[in-house]
């Protein structure tokens, strides 16, 4: 079992719980706090609704900023929650408003294309430089009010999970005051009404992603990967700036309103393939590529599976990796002007679906397996994309977020209940012991698999509806044979940790106990999410804020096609339980008759070796030879070196004039002054 200790050294918590230190009113001082600010803003809010907005975002980030300044004041002592509840009120009371938020833009009066929105303005610019203006507003509409649910509701369950979690964790504050300011940055960036107060959100969701990956930095893997993480969504980011500045280029302004209505109002216009637009549209989606993890820029995403679980489910299902999706999509008017650049989204998000589920059949870490799963299931949000799709995309980003955060949520209490393992060749027979975890997670996995009456079901196939009716038969086919991968490597995942018997530590065995309900809460709500979140009609919903008509695509499909996408889902679901419930020897049979491609699924397609391979021998070897050596050296160090040569070589030649004779300094006093005479009577 992992003590206290192992957690601030970068291990999962165990289960266990610590001695009581007594009574701590802490916590009910921040609740009494909290409903109080609550109440006090509710009423000075009541005459001015359009403000709400600015409270979702402020909370979170007030949050921060208690738990920064009176973190030593409210840290935990023995069983201590204050800086735990503060963290969950600040988010539960963003999503409460905004719920309200969108109750009120139900109520308003809908444009031209049915597009309801209101953009709260600060009453100043943000950035002012010439023509170039940034006004401090955000931008509530169809879309957005979509996203901010998702945010703050699964991130509010998150920060309750995380109380059980990280209850004897040493370093709590500073976790639950990054989780907020990571709340804080993802609702900017959903909210934020033009590109730079957006990228500002997208930069903040960058560094807190570095923050919490990295949380055990005494654990060298866990900073490397937030390093990592770090790293290469810079160059997605380089990218996202370069896409900003074309935009304000060709359409004068930043603000996404009027990008949209201006993109709308060219789409008659014959722009050809390639062009300002397709630039523009490729340099953004390379930005989305480094912050959702595709394909090159993917190699990130698993590796964040250092930091602590609930950091799993925030980074996969809420937060992070759908700022590209939802990016794409804010822009959908723009996107749809080039279909080269659609082209390109929709075969990007098809290999990367295909990548990440081939990877995940071979992975033997829990979380390994849903990281590579929702790298997967982001493919699939593109490729809606790709094909017009995009009210489609938005509602797999919904439900995915139900039942990606119930899975990771899931693993969780298995790694909880089991001492801090990880390694599903380690469980086993687990069902009967945690019993709550073992039933929601697999309501997570029927969903992600795609079971008929689940949520992923509808957002699934109407994915491929949309890839169908949008003539794309070979994109169709691969998304098909995905979603039966994902059937395979979920219900593989099911059967190692909860059936058979348990193949780990005996030890550890005597002590697997269900989560506490903290824990087991949150699991029930995003199971109910994961099984009703289907029968919202999200695409008809957002599909005004794209400026198409609603529907679109993945209004019209063959009657066939449920079917066919259940055959597959229980195909995958059958082939899996054969092979790891009724025949464990064929596995190992299957794998040594298939080594090779086995060694190419376990190196990843060799992407982190490749990247490697650039980082060491053309970055760091290139900067030795060329930059070092080439230009260091024989360049800047060469000329500053035979300057000061030539100097001391020009002080040895004049030097030897000084003798120190007097006889030999008059005699060249004597000779200037004849010199001088001479040159005033020649010019005379």
């Amino acid at each position: 079992m992992a003590s206290h200790g192992d957690v601030g050294a970068g291990h999962e918590p165990a289960a266990g719980h610590g001695a009581p230190h007594g009574p701590d009113r802490t916590p009910w001082i921040v609740a009494v706090g909290w409903v109080t600010v609550l109440v006090v803003s509710v009423y000075a809010l009541r005459d001015k609704p359009d403000a709400v907005p600015f409270i979702i975002l402020l909370l979170p980030l007030l949050g921060f900023a208690v738990l920064c300044v009176f973190g030593d004041s409210i840290r935990d002592q023995g069983e201590s929650n204050g800086a735990a509840i503060l963290a969950c009120c600040t988010v539960g009371t963003s999503f409460l408003f905004g719920v309200a938020s969108v109750l009120r833009l139900l109520g308003l009066p809908t444009g031209p294309t049915g597009l309801r929105f209101t953009q709260p303005y600060l009453g100043f610019d943000w950035l002012a430089a010439g023509d170039f203006r940034v006004p401090a507003n955000l931008l509530l509409d169809n879309l957005s009010a979509v996203m901010v649910l998702v945010v703050a509701g699964v991130g509010s369950l998150i920060h309750i999970y995380s109380v059980g979690y990280m209850a004897h964790d040493e370093d709590k504050v500073r976790y639950f005051s990054y989780l907020n300011l990571f709340t804080f940055f993802m609702l900017l960036l959903v909210l934020g009404g033009n590109l730079p107060l957006m990228f500002v959100g997208w930069e903040g969701v960058g560094l807190c992603s570095y923050l919490l990956i990295g949380f055990w930095f005494k654990k060298k893997s866990a900073s490397d990967a937030g390093k990592k993480a770090f790293i290469v969504n810079r160059i997605g980011d380089a990218g996202l700036i370069l896409g900003m500045i074309l935009a304000f280029h060709r359409f004068g302004t930043v603000d996404l309103v009027d990008l949209a209505t201006n993109a709308a109002a060219m789409s008659g216009e014959a722009m050809g393939h390639l062009g300002p637009i397709t630039a523009l549209c490729l340099l953004l989606f390379l930005g989305a590529c480094g912050k959702s993890a595709q394909i090159p820029l993917h190699v990130w995403l698993p590796d964040a599976m250092e930091g602590p679980t609930p950091v799993s489910a925030l980074i996969h299902a809420a937060t992070m990796v759908t700022a590209g999706v939802y990016m794409v999509a804010r822009l959908a008017p723009l996107f749809s002007l080039s279909p080269t650049a659609m082209a390109v989204v929709a075969l990007v998000g098809t290999a990367t679906a295909v990548l990440g589920a081939t990877i995940a059949l071979v992975q033997t870490d829990i979380k390994k397996v849903l990281a590579y799963s929702t790298v997967s299931q982001l493919g699939y949000m593109f490729l809606a994309c790709g094909v017009g799709a995009f009210g489609v995309a938005i509602f797999h980003l919904f439900t995915h977020a139900f039942f990606k955060a119930l899975l990771f949520l899931g693993s969780g209490s298995v790694i909880h209940a089991t001492g801090g393992e990880q390694d599903m060749r380690k469980m086993g027979g687990l069902w009967r012991r945690i019993p709550w975890t073992f039933g929601t997670f697999v309501i997570g996995t029927a969903a992600i698999a795609g079971i008929p009456f689940l949520a992923g079901f509808y957002s699934k196939d109407a994915i491929l509806a949309g890839t169908l009716a949008a003539g794309k038969p070979i994109l169709f086919a691969l998304a098909l044979a995905v979603a039966l991968l994902t059937a395979f490597y979920m219900t593989r995942a099911v059967v190692l940790t909860f059936f058979g018997s348990y193949r780990g530590d005996p030890e550890v065995a005597a002590h697997v106990h269900e989560s506490p309900w903290v824990m087991v809460g949150p699991l029930v709500v995003l199971a109910i999410g994961a099984i009703v979140g289907g029968y919202i009609d999200i695409p008809d919903f957002v599909a005004p804020a794209f400026r198409l008509e609603a529907g679109g695509h993945e209004a019209h499909h063959a009657a066939w096609l449920p079917i066919v996408a259940t055959l597959a889902a229980l195909t995958g679901i059958g082939i899996a339980i054969y092979m790891f419930l009724m025949r464990t020897d064929l596995p190992q049979k299957i794998y040594a008759r298939t080594r090779a491609i086995a060694r190419i699924l376990e190196a990843k397609y060799g992407f982190d070796l490749l990247y490697d391979w650039i980082a060491a021998r053309v970055v760091v070897e290139g900067s030795d030879k060329v930059l070092w050596r080439g230009l260091d050296v024989r360049v800047i160090d060469a000329a500053v070196n035979g300057i000061a040569a030539v100097t001391a070589a020009a002080a040895r030649s004049v030097r030897v004039v000084q003798t120190g004779l007097v006889r030999a300094y008059a005699l060249v006093i004597l000779g200037g002054a004849v010199a001088l005479l001479s040159y005033l009577l020649w010019m005379r």
